[in-house]
């Protein structure tokens, strides 16, 4: 998935943390959301701007991110 359409770093916006393009709602908020229980139609109820893909979007981030991490 090329997630970087649906995710953007934008300083005057949230202190520069990701967030999904046309929101406020950060790449934390989501994963947050998936790790405290909340299922996908879940989080979609309670933000309709929210879809299957962007919260996929969410999920590809942060594996990247994780395979990224280096230990020295």
């Amino acid at each position: 998935m090329k997630y970087k359409k649906y995710i953007e770093v934008d300083t005057s916006k949230r202190f520069g943390k990701p967030i999904l393009i046309g929101t406020r709602i950060s790449v934390y908020d989501v994963l947050n959301w998936l790790a405290n229980g909340m299922c996908q139609s879940e989080i979609s109820a309670d933000f309709p701007e929210l879809n299957q893909k962007l919260i996929s979007a969410c999920l590809f981030y942060a594996a990247e991110k994780e395979n990224r991490t280096r230990v020295a």
